[in-house]
């Protein structure tokens, strides 16, 4: 069986009709995890800047797939079900982000393998919220706790909100964040990740198509061979963080590998960097 290709994953789960162009941004984050915003505005946004399809990849949950379908299909944009699970590659030290493609909101091996990285990634971030509170910060817990609501997972994102009205990449933000979350910070403490491949494996077991995330971003590079192994489809070439020599290697690997390239604007709102939903995307 020859490997699939991105129209394939498009046409068995997304609904493309064959022969149809596409325009396509595959990695996008809701307020079911880090976003800022509802599955409901990105599909309008997605639809308004001429997409047809968009991926909802929000970390380590498929939860609310079925409520931003419904929102896709009003405002006439196709939502494609996904997930991006946060990973690591043991052999070589490195964080591996594998984003999953045409899955359902019921996908349970993805669930299982995910489960106890959203119970940590809560329970790290409390710990770090309670750890600003003693240092004497005031961060407006309301605020952080409504964010939070949604996902049911307290992220880093929220308690920034919750301490700074600095943008997302602003100098006062980015001063602040890597004050208290990195190095020497009080916050700084990371958690347990889930093996890569066996990220890979789950998305395959649920009938999804996984995809190595930005892979210039954390040099992922290394574990490509494994991941293919373990089931790997495709290679995330466009990304707001690859430059030309980054994008021009993953399409490099996919071809040596027998992969699909894909691509996204790994979209967060005002919780991160890219300026709009399908600044980075895969036509066909």
């Amino acid at each position: 069986m020859s490997a699939p290709t991105l129209r394939d994953v498009l046409e068995e789960r997304a609904g493309l009709e064959p022969g149809c162009p596409f325009s396509a941004d595959l990695h996008v984050h809701s307020t079911v995890s880090d976003g800022s915003d509802s599955a409901a505005a990105i599909a309008a946004d997605a639809a308004a800047r001429g997409l047809t399809h968009v991926a909802l990849t929000n970390h380590d949950t498929t939860r609310g797939f079925d409520e931003a379908a419904a929102a896709g299909a009003r405002a006439g944009v196709q939502v494609v079900g996904g997930v991006e699970i946060s990973a690591y590659d043991a052999a070589r030290g490195r964080k591996v982000h594998v984003v999953g493609l045409g899955l359902r909101e019921e996908s349970p091996a993805v669930e299982a393998l995910c489960a106890q990285t959203l119970v940590r990634r809560d329970e790290n971030s409390r710990w770090q919220l309670d750890r600003l509170i003693e240092a004497g910060f005031a961060p407006d817990l309301a605020l952080i706790e409504k964010l939070a609501a949604v996902s049911g997972v307290l992220y880093k994102q929220h308690i920034m909100a919750g301490l700074t009205d600095a943008p997302y990449g602003s100098d006062a933000y980015v001063s602040l964040y890597r004050s208290l979350f990195k190095g020497d910070g009080i916050c700084a403490r990371d958690i347990v990740y889930v093996d890569a491949c066996n990220a890979v494996s789950a998305i395959v077991a649920d009938g999804g198509f996984a995809v190595l995330a930005h892979p210039g971003q954390l040099d992922s590079w290394g574990i490509v061979p494994d991941l293919v192994s373990a089931g790997l489809s495709g290679i995330e070439a466009a990304h707001p963080d690859h430059g030309a020599c980054d994008e021009r290697r993953a399409r490099d690997v996919a071809e040596a590998h027998g992969l699909f390239c894909s691509a996204g604007s790994d979209y967060h709102g005002r919780f991160g960097a890219p300026p709009h939903v399908g600044c980075r995307r895969i036509e066909g």
